[in-house]
């Protein structure tokens, strides 16, 4: 009796009870595929963002980014709250100004915004920027991001507290929100940004 052991000949396998079914691999990989693909599919990103600014250059910012995200169909939230609020309030957003002083990228010496007049000085200059640059004005952009489906939102707290009824917003605009709403949208979203 010979105690040399023999290689399985070319071509054969050896099966034993520990060896996986070939068959049962195939569906474990497509199973495992199907799962990565279903956690990749989850729907449009989502952008909250928290609009508290309520001069003019610091209006365009939330605006901008909601509409653009809003054509790349994003969900899209825009709370805003205090001074932000005067974005959505129709007459008050005509009249938004703009503050030279303590902004050093201003185009105008800094003492002349603290003179008086100098922040008409700065509004009237930056409008005039804006018009002869043909960029939307904020009217245009708060109706073009609704149009695009971003939900643009009214902190009600805010909202009795400067004492405005929801009829002065922008026909569209979401109102009776409080700071609970906002923290769940905020939860839920890819992107949060404080504006």
């Amino acid at each position: 009796m010979s105690s040399e052991t023999t290689a399985p000949e070319s071509g054969s396998e050896r099966v034993g009870a520990d060896t996986p079914d070939v068959e049962a691999l195939y569906e474990r990989i497509e199973d495992l595929e199907s799962t990565v693909d279903s956690l990749r599919d989850d729907g449009p990103k989502k952008m909250t963002i928290i609009a508290t600014k309520g001069s003019l250059d610091m209006a365009y910012p939330p605006l901008i980014l909601a509409s653009t995200a809003a054509a790349f169909g994003w969900d899209v939230t825009v709370f805003h709250t205090f001074w932000g609020l005067d974005i959505l309030h129709e007459e008050r957003s005509a009249e938004l100004q703009v503050s030279a002083v303590g902004n050093p990228s201003m185009p105008m010496p800094n003492v002349l915004g603290a003179l008086p007049g100098g922040d008409s000085l700065a509004t009237w200059y930056m409008n005039r920027e804006i018009a002869d640059n043909g960029t939307a004005t904020i009217e245009e952009l708060v109706e073009t991001s609704l149009e695009m489906g971003a939900d643009l939102q009214a902190c009600e707290m805010t909202t009795e507290l400067f004492d405005y009824d929801h009829d002065d917003f922008y026909d569209g605009v979401t109102t009776d929100v409080g700071a609970a709403t906002a923290l769940q949208h905020m939860a839920d979203a890819d992107v949060q940004l404080l504006v």
